[in-house]
Parts: structure tokens; sequence; C-alpha cells
């Protein structure tokens, strides 16, 4: 009798704790509350818990109040929070074949690197697999970043022999060296302060990053506009907290990230005017590569995608068939697509 009374009231507790996880979630990532894709995943909470009836309300962490921005990964998958927004490129060698994307000149925007990641077929065989212990909800891009400098601009490959500029992604750090240049890691908040010590000469960023996120405005003499590489990011929950969803939650989650893609990458896209207006209010000039110029960057960008795509063949991975997908998805979706190297 005894025995029956303590699985009984085991199994009411399991119960419990189950209902008050599915209840009260937990969202966390590394930005400000007034970043647009942080207002977007907030409006995005207040519309599932409308949607699930209260069943579904969410508490919300921004600015990196559970930890540094690289650990949202691994803050996710060991269910320190329910659902998080992280960088892949942030733990380099963790999605190697998400990673693809931010090889140079993949996509023209991130309305494009919305589609391409969230294509169904791509998604499903090769994207989510290599996010274990979560569960992707949507992936995404920013939009395409550029190299912005203190004092020489950059209009020419030769002009960036010799520089010392801060990468973006490990993807990023091979153009820089492929370029003549000298890759420096540094988290994006240091940024500002290498530029006006001389410890770096420039960074590869978007302008969003560079004129809202990070305020490089004052320091940046030069904006040479590549719109050469993009960073990809995921909205994952942890795989425990999604499965223990009711079906009709799950459901909803589910259904909320389909069709997005196109809104999300919105809320990227628009940042770059805005960044750059602030930017130049500040003292920046923006410069444009020739169309001879663009194509050497180009043709450099190209052999650092090979050699890539190469490095991850040799370690077993699928990386020429998801190369090619990528490219194929991001010249279909650019027809139909805001697209920054045709602006």
């Amino acid at each position: 009798m005894f025995r029956k009374f303590v699985l009984a009231s085991a199994a009411v507790a399991a119960l419990g704790a189950g209902q008050a996880t599915a209840a009260d979630l937990k969202i966390a990532h590394f930005v400000t509350p007034k970043h647009s894709v942080s207002q977007w995943i907030a409006n995005w909470s207040k519309k599932i818990e409308s949607g699930t009836g209260g069943e579904l309300k969410f508490t919300i962490f921004p600015g990196g109040q559970l930890g540094p921005p690289p650990k949202y990964y691994d803050i996710a998958r060991r269910g320190q929070a329910d659902i998080t927004w992280l960088v892949h490129g942030f733990t380099p060698g963790r999605f190697p074949l998400s990673e693809i994307s931010n090889l140079p000149y993949m996509v023209a925007s991130a309305e494009v690197g919305a589609k391409v990641l969230n294509d169904p077929a791509l998604k499903s065989k090769y994207l989510a697999p290599e996010h274990k212990g979560v569960q992707p909800l949507l992936l995404m891009t920013h939009q395409p970043g550029n190299i912005h400098t203190a004092k020489k601009a950059i209009r020419s490959v030769s002009d960036v022999k010799g520089m010392r500029l801060r990468f973006a992604s490990a993807t990023i750090k091979e153009f820089v060296a492929a370029l003549g240049g000298t890759p420096v890691g540094m988290p994006p908040t240091q940024i500002v302060d290498n530029m006006q010590k001389g410890s770096i000469d420039g960074a590869w960023t978007d302008y969003g990053g560079a004129g809202i996120a990070f305020g490089m405005g004052p320091v940046t003499k030069y904006s040479t506009e590549m719109y050469s590489y993009v960073a990809s990011f995921c909205i994952c929950m942890n795989k425990k907290s999604y499965d223990g969803l009711s079906a009709g939650a799950r459901a909803k989650v589910d259904q909320s990230f389909v069709g997005v893609e196109k809104e999300v990458g919105h809320e990227w896209d628009k940042l770059d005017p805005i960044g750059k207006g602030i930017m130049m209010k500040a003292g920046m000039t923006p410069v444009r590569l020739s169309k001879e110029e663009d194509a050497k960057f180009r043709a450099i960008g190209a052999k650092v995608a090979e050699a890539q795509i190469a490095k991850l063949e040799k370690k077993g991975l699928p990386a020429r068939a998801v190369y090619d997908m990528m490219k194929e998805l991001a010249a279909k979706h650019e027809k139909t697509s805001r697209s920054f190297w045709t602006q």
C-alpha cells in the first residue's frame, strides 16, 4: 500500500513539474530589448501566450543576463533557459553545416538567408540534426556585412594587405588572411576600444551592428560596402522542454514559425540604412567598390569557400551537397527578395 502511495505521489509530482515547465518558459538572449529581432521575439511570445490561452507563459532575459554570447547554445541545451537565440559562429565547429551559410558572398540579404536556412529539405536533412539537444525553431542570418576602418579606406584588394582586421566568424578569418590582412579575434563589444587604441585597423560587421549595437560611428572613418558575408543564428528550444509541451501547444509553436522568413529577414535588413545613417552622422564616409575590384574580392572569397568545403569533406561531412544546395536556394530566392548586391 505504501509503495502504491509513493508511486502515485511521484506521478502527481512529475505531472505538476511538467505543467509548471510548460506554463512558465524562459527565453534568453544576448542583445538589448531595443534590437529589432529582440522585439520580434517579445512579440512572438505574446502571440503564443494568447494563442494557447495562457497555457504557455514566457519570461524573457535579454542583454546577456544568463551568460556571455557564446554560452547560449549550452544554456538552451542544458535547460538553463527553455528558448535561446544563439549565434552559430560563437561556438566554432559545433554547427559546421549551418556555418556554410557564413562563407563569403553566400546570400544577398537577411531575407534570402532566412529563406535558405529554413528550406524544409535543407533544414530537416542537414541542419536540424547538428543542433543536438535542442529543437531549432527558426534559423536566420543578419544582412551582409562590410569592413569598417578607422583611418584608411579600402577600395581594392591590395588595400587590405597588412591591415589588422577583426573577423566576425571563422570563415571570415580565412577571408581576411586570403586578402593579405591580419585577422584579429575579439568580442564585438571590444571593437570600439581597440579601434581607438589602434590595436586594430578595422572590423567586419554589418551596419546594424556597427551603427546601432556597437556604436562604431565615432571611430570609423570609412565603411567599404562589400556586403560580403553573413552570420547565422538560431532560435532554439531545449529538446526536453519542446517534447514536454502538450500536443496543442507544440503545434501552435511550430505553426508560428511557418512562413515568417520574409518578416524576420526584413527586421534585419531594415537595420542597414538606420545603422549607416547613424555612422554617417558621426563622420563615416561610405565606399563602394568598382565592378573590377568587387570581382577580385568575390574570386578570393570563392577560393576561401572551396578550401573550407574541402576541409569539411575530409572530415566526412556532406559539405559539398550543403554548399551546392544553399547556393541554388540563394539564387532562387534572390530573384524575389531584397538584395544588397543590386541596390
